[in-house]
């Protein structure tokens, strides 16, 4: 059987350190937030090149605490693209904000800058480009609409990590970047995890203090917050873990050139990465109009795929409240019903690989 990732493989390769990493937290008596935790996000801003980073549970509290922290709420709109996972939205609602869709490129899955303006009204306050599978929202236009607007930008950064536009890290354009360290993604912990950047002084301590309760000190809170903390395990793995990120990412990269060389003539179409743009392939897609027949013959042959992801914001049940309706958004909607995820991991060998190259085009030669 390949998986779609194996993250045991990832821990042998560097369990030594891990292990350590963990023996050092527990000796310490430091569980929740502590110096692990604050060395870990001092590591992430100076990777990313912003002024702060803050520690969170998970990638979706980071975008509520990013909303939360720029005012967002009742009666408010959130411009969003059409093609996400569905915590892109759900915050939003979580705030009391609106999301309004705006339907993507359908080559990179990217929200398409050509379709936000027509979408800005006067209750519009920020837009979420999301960096998916990997690949940079094309940010110099998004962030040339928000300052003529006045909107604030929030980079939902969950899925690339290590990844840049023009050179520059995703995440660290926006007001806000937010970023996940779910154990599959890029830079992954091995348990839930998020976190937030800025470059705002006034943003950070915000988001701190919405952290932990509202809290600036101790138990005096100073507004209704949460208790979304990165814990001091997991910023030790995450430490360890970030010094292998580039080589990882880069090894992603050689894989997925490997497969986009070897299945040109498969019948399936491979993904794109724009001159702009340094793609991390946290996903490697291809899509087929005959999916359902291409993921059934992966299965037959022992190789692991996933839809990501197969129904869109829009049509999900706490959208339909605004009207949304299928046909809305046909670039989302088609690539909700094509793509398709196949194995891809820094530790996935040629071999491996090869088998899936075979089985895509054994599903050529079958539906051609």
């Amino acid at each position: 059987m390949i998986p779609l990732v194996d993250l045991t493989a990832q821990y042998h390769s560097i369990k030594q350190e891990i292990d350590a990493a963990v023996l050092s937290t527990l000796t310490s008596g430091h569980f929740i937030l502590g110096p692990q935790v604050t060395k870990f996000e001092e590591s992430i801003a100076s990777y990313l090149g912003v002024k702060h980073a803050i520690g969170l549970a998970s990638g979706t509290d980071a975008l509520v605490i990013a909303l939360r922290a720029l005012n967002i709420g009742t009666g408010d709109e959130v411009i969003i693209p059409a093609y996400t996972f569905f915590a892109t939205a759900g915050t939003v609602m979580s705030v009391g904000a609106k999301p309004v869709i705006v339907d993507i490129d359908p080559q990179s899955y990217q929200i398409d800058v050509s379709r936000i303006e027509a979408a800005i009204t006067p209750k519009t306050k920020a837009i979420i480009p999301v960096h998916l599978y990997g690949h940079p929202a094309e940010m110099n236009p998004i962030l040339d609409i928000a300052r003529g607007y006045n909107l604030k930008v929030v980079e939902d950064n969950a899925q690339a990590f290590g990844a840049e536009y023009k050179g520059k890290k995703t995440g660290s354009f926006g007001d806000i970047g937010c970023l996940s360290f779910f154990p599959t993604k890029n830079l992954g912990a091995f348990g839930d995890g998020g976190g937030v950047v800025t470059n705002d002084d006034a943003l950070a301590e915000q988001m701190r203090m919405l952290r932990a309760h509202g809290w600036k000190k101790k138990y005096y809170s100073e507004m209704v917050g949460y208790n979304s903390r990165l814990d001091a395990m997991q910023a030790a793995i995450l430490q360890v873990k970030l010094l292998y990120l580039d080589s990882w990412n880069d090894k992603r990269r050689e894989l997925a050139h490997r497969y986009t060389e070897k299945l040109i003539s498969s019948g399936v179409v491979t993904p794109v990465e724009r001159e702009w743009g340094r793609h991390v392939y946290h996903l490697y897609i291809v899509r087929s109009s005959r999916r359902a027949e291409l993921q059934s013959l992966l299965k037959e042959r022992g190789i692991a795929s996933e839809v990501y992801y197969p129904l869109p914001p829009h049509l999900s049940i706490p959208c339909r409240k605004f009207g949304y309706k299928g046909g809305d958004f046909p670039h989302a909607e088609l690539a909700a019903e094509q793509t398709l995820a196949l194995p891809l991991y820094p530790e996935l060998t040629e071999t491996q690989q090869d088998e899936v190259i075979t089985a895509v085009g054994e599903f050529a030669e079958r539906y051609a």
